[in-house]
Order: structure tokens, then sequence, then C-alpha cells
């Protein structure tokens, strides 16, 4: 029984799907965003690091990355509706990246840097140390897990340095930042319908016609966009083209610890956005003078992939991992008795760069592979989902005639076809949560 017709239905409603909702809506599209889980970003969006930095291994994504930060730092202008449960707020620490042998002391970072006019500062261990003066910048890596036998042990010399991005901070609350895009799109005509479960994407000859629910009935739309996050594997499986993609996504088990800082210093109001891949490793403020510590992905973390629908959300020993080798870096940091975190899983494509493309069914289209680095990029992945769908609505080839985004805010125009589903691995990237 088909209870209703749309011009697009956008699974998912985290942060991502929120935006492309907004976007369409704005440009007059008629929008169901359908989640199985009770609000907005209640899942993997809600237990995102939220990170907004300007910095990628890629030119297109600093590009992404740096017209975002625009957008999050007037957020109220971008929404243009208020929200009875408040603003989401973007908190401006500015960014340390250590310059390590990994990352060629972060020399294509810089290059792309520069040539998008994004500010940074070359930092000296001794400008290092005035801003976070507990630093040890000897080197250890490569990273290696707390248990080897030769942890802790300095491997020559010390770090050469480090840049510094003001632009860079987090959101405090990505929960509301979703419900605030939410309201948003709503403001504009979009309908979002939660606690409501897909079993069947339909189509009608080679096009998409509609998805079937749970409990049986039909809704029609021309388009629909599988924007699941970690559960959209199963929803390409569903649409059937997954034969068609050289690249796909898979759910990435991560673990993210919560401790105290370090003694005698406020994290909270004085630290950064931290990455350091000597030590394998990032940390991020949190409320209460705590720090959130997350991997980097290096080569001695195993890659946990699972099933989105059942995997363990309890900590493990990585967690404890991940605090020993920061504190590696921060030698007067307490190791707690008592580790707590969050578990969630990233939606991972094989060189972390998202897919935002169309399918070899006509008006299928997905933005997938998008956890661990593009909570920053949501608002700008949004439009960039919103030009593609009526360029190739409108009837350009994109395998054959790419389509550009103009980012306006810096006066740029990118190629979508970098997020091909039919790219080959991009050597470029970073292979990890940095993308």
């Amino acid at each position: 029984m088909t209870q209703k017709s749309y011009d697009a239905i956008i699974i998912g409603a985290g942060v991502i799907g929120c935006c492309v909702a907004f976007e369409l809506s704005k440009r007059g599209w008629k929008t169901l965003n359908i989640d199985r889980l009770p609000a907005a970003g209640y899942g993997s969006t809600s237990y995102s690091c939220a990170i907004i930095r300007t910095h990628y291994s890629t030119f297109t994504g600093t590009a992404m990355a740096y017209e975002g930060y625009h957008i999050w730092r007037e957020w109220g202008d971008y929404l243009g509706v208020k929200d009875e449960s408040g603003w989401a707020q973007y908190r401006e620490t500015g960014c340390l990246a250590l310059k390590t042998d990994g990352n060629n002391n972060m020399a294509s970072v810089r290059q792309h840097s520069e040539s998008l006019k994004i500010p940074m500062e070359d930092w000296t261990k001794t400008q290092i140390l005035e801003r976070l003066p507990f630093l040890d910048l000897t080197k250890y890596g490569p990273a290696k897990l707390s248990d080897h036998p030769n942890f802790g042990e300095p491997t020559g010399g010390d770090l050469a340095g480090a840049v510094y991005f003001p632009k860079a901070g987090y959101i405090n609350d990505p929960q509301l930042a979703a419900h605030n895009v939410q309201r948003a799109a709503e403001a504009q005509g979009a309908t979002f319908q939660f606690n409501t479960e897909i079993v069947a994407i339909r189509s009608k000859g080679d096009r998409v016609s509609g998805i079937t629910l749970r409990d049986g009935n039909d809704i029609d739309a021309k388009v629909v966009v599988n924007v699941g996050g970690p559960h959209s594997p199963k929803i390409n499986a569903m649409a059937g083209v997954l034969e068609d993609m050289n690249l796909s996504s898979r759910a990435l088990r991560q673990e993210v610890a919560y401790i105290p800082t370090v003694p005698n210093f406020d994290f909270e109001a004085n630290g950064v956005i931290y990455t350091d891949e000597d030590i394998g490793c990032y940390a991020k403020p949190e409320v209460g003078n705590k720090m959130a510590v997350g991997s980097h992905n290096p080569e001695c973390d195993p890659d946990d992939y699972v099933d989105y629908d059942d995997f363990d959300d309890n900590l493990t020993d990585q967690a404890q991992h991940q605090i020993y080798r920061l504190a590696q870096r921060m030698p007067t940091l307490g190791i707690p008795g008592h580790v707590s975190g969050a578990v969630a899983c990233y939606d991972q494509t094989p060189d972390w760069i998202p897919i935002y493309d169309k399918t070899c069914l006509d008006g299928y289209y997905m933005a997938v592979g998008t956890s661990g680095n593009q909570f920053k990029n949501a608002p700008v992945a949004g439009a960039c989902m919103a030009s593609l769908i009526e360029g190739c609505e409108g009837g350009q080839d994109h395998d054959l005639n790419p389509i550009t985004h103009h980012l306006k805010n810096i006066v740029q125009d990118i190629d979508l076809s970098f997020f091909s589903r039919k790219r080959m691995i991009n050597t470029e990237s970073s292979f990890t949560v940095l993308g």
C-alpha cells in the first residue's frame, strides 16, 4: 500500500542526512528523511568527536573542510531559523598537528593550505612547549601497542616541530547540530519520520521508484539517497548496486577514551585539537577539563570490522593502549584506574575518502563512507549532494561528464568525481581518520 510520495527520500537523519534534506528542500524539493532511530543525529553522529579542522591530505578534502569551517563559524546564519533546543556551539581552539616522519613533516598538507590561503603557522619545538609545556617531543614512532616489548623506547631524536591551524575547533554537541539542521530543513518544508525501518528499495525497470517499510507500507519517490552511516552497506546491497562500485564501505568499530587532563593545566580552556601520528593518537578538549583520546588508526591497531547491527559496545584494551600512547607524549598524564569512553562505528572506505555519487540504479544516490572525518564537512556534503542530484536528474551523465560544485565561501570549484564510486584507491590519502 502506497501512503505518500516525495521528490526525494533520504535514508538516514544523521548530520549529513539532515544537511542533504536542508539543501534539497531549499531548492524546492519535497523531501522525507527516514531513520530507524528515535531522533536526528541519534546514531554515529552523536558519538562523533565533532572536530572542525581545516587540513586534509588531499586538495579537495582541504577545500571542503575550509568551506565547512566558514559555515560552522556562522552556524545561525546557515540555519536561518531558531531551534527550541538552542544552537550547537562552535569552540575555536586551533589545531596542533605534529610533524612526523609518517606525514613527511606535513609537506603536502601545508601545500594544500597555502594554495587555498588557509591560515597556518609553522611552530618550532620551543613554540610548541610555550603552548603545551607538558609535552615530551621525543620520537617514539612508529606507534605500538602498550604491551609491545619496545613500547615507550625512544626511536631517535625529537620531532621536527608542528603546524598550527588557528581556524579549527570542535562542536560542543554533535547531536544537537543534527537537530538544528532538522529544524532548518523542516522550515523549508522537509519531513522527518523516525522509529521507522526500511526493508526494500523498490525499482521499476532501471530506475528507483521508492521504498517499502517494515509495516508493509510503500512510499514512492523519484529519488532515493542512502545516507545510512555504518548501515549504508546493507542499504546499498538492498538496492542491488554493489557490483557497479570499485569501492564500498564497511562498519569499522572504534573506541574513544575520556580521561582527566595533565595536572595544573586547564585543557578545556587552553587546550587544542591535537594530532600526533608519531604515537598514533589524537586528543581534544572535553567538558570537565577532560580529554577525548582517539586512534589515528596506525598499523598496530587492528581493523575491527563488524556487523553494525550486532557489535560489542564495551571498551576493551584498545582504549587503554591509546591512553598509554598519549602518556608517552604527556609524561605527567595520570592513568585512570577506570576508563570511561564511547564505542561506535565508522562507515569507512578503504582510502578513508567518502563516496558522494550516483549509482547504476537511476535516481538512487549515496553519501557513504563518511564516518570518522566528514562531520566537519556535513553542510558542504549536503550542498554537494544537492548539486549532484540536480545535475544528474537534469540529464548530465556524471560518470562521463563530471559535475562540479562551487564552494561560495572560499570561491573554489571542486570536481565531484573525486568522490566517485568508480575511483581507484586514492594514494594521496593519509589512510587514517585524518582523511
